[in-house]
């Protein structure tokens, strides 16, 4: 199994902490992110990483580096110097080194939580499903709109308005996505923007055209983001006093 960690974010709204220091380096609980996102994913069976890279791309490139020694497996990185290419564009990007015929993980580099990921790879099989989305009902200003069989049916933009997959779905539950993501291999052949796109864009043209993309409710686990310095401290006291630094 592979996974793909976005480290790319520019984290502007954490200047000036960023100016130096690219956001999925910043210790949590005295270690940086992007090794908390590996550590986790290895345990839950991932053998082989793919990170993308923007912001102070060479800083994210020697850290891979030296995870790859530590922790024995092999880490990639997809620069993306001259455009932040978004989500989608950059599970594109690194389609060649993500390619296999186990799913793999999209999980964003600048979130903590305590997951099962293991559940949420099961619940992925079981389902069949092209994409599982890790997905909770929260406080957010942007969410994903899900049937009553959890199925992907639309993106709420908050004051922008909705955009439905096919047309409005009478009680969709609205939900905050987790930034993590179980993708099936063959997604990457359906990929059909190009540019800068967020991976939301695939999403919507896939489920009008009647792709399974799933839901994994996870309100039963904790989740904190480090996008704000609350946030950040939020995330740090969290990890202090529940995973032990």
């Amino acid at each position: 199994m592979k996974a793909l960690i976005l480290a790319a974010g520019v984290g502007s709204r954490l200047k000036p902490l960023t100016d130096d220091l690219p956001k999925a380096l910043i210790p949590v609980g005295g270690v940086p992110m992007l090794e908390r996102a590996l550590v986790r994913l290895k345990a839950a069976g991932v053998k082989s990483f793919v990170v993308n890279a923007h912001h102070h791309a060479q800083k994210i490139a020697d850290f891979c580096a030296g995870l790859s020694r530590r922790y024995g497996v092999p880490v990639s990185v997809s620069r993306e110097d001259d455009l932040l290419l978004d989500t989608g564009g950059a599970i594109k990007k690194a389609s060649a080194l993500l390619r296999g015929r186990e799913a793999f993980f999209v999980h964003n580099a600048d979130v903590l939580s305590d997951l099962d990921l293991r559940a949420l790879i099961k619940a992925h099989a079981d389902a069949g499903a092209l994409a599982t989305l890790s997905a909770r009902n929260r406080d957010c200003g942007r969410a994903y709109l899900f049937d009553s069989k959890g199925r992907f049916t639309g993106h709420d933009r908050g004051e922008s308005g909705i955009t439905w997959a096919k047309g409005p779905v009478p009680n969709a539950s609205r939900l905050a996505f987790d930034g993590i993501h179980l993708i099936a291999p063959e997604f990457l052949d359906k990929i059909t923007e190009s540019g800068v796109f967020s991976i939301t864009k695939t999403y919507l043209r896939l489920a009008a055209a009647g792709a399974d993309l799933r839901a994994f409710r996870a309100d039963a686990w904790a989740w904190h983001d480090i996008g704000t310095s609350e946030k950040l401290a939020a995330a740090q006291a969290w990890a202090v006093k529940s995973i032990g630094g």
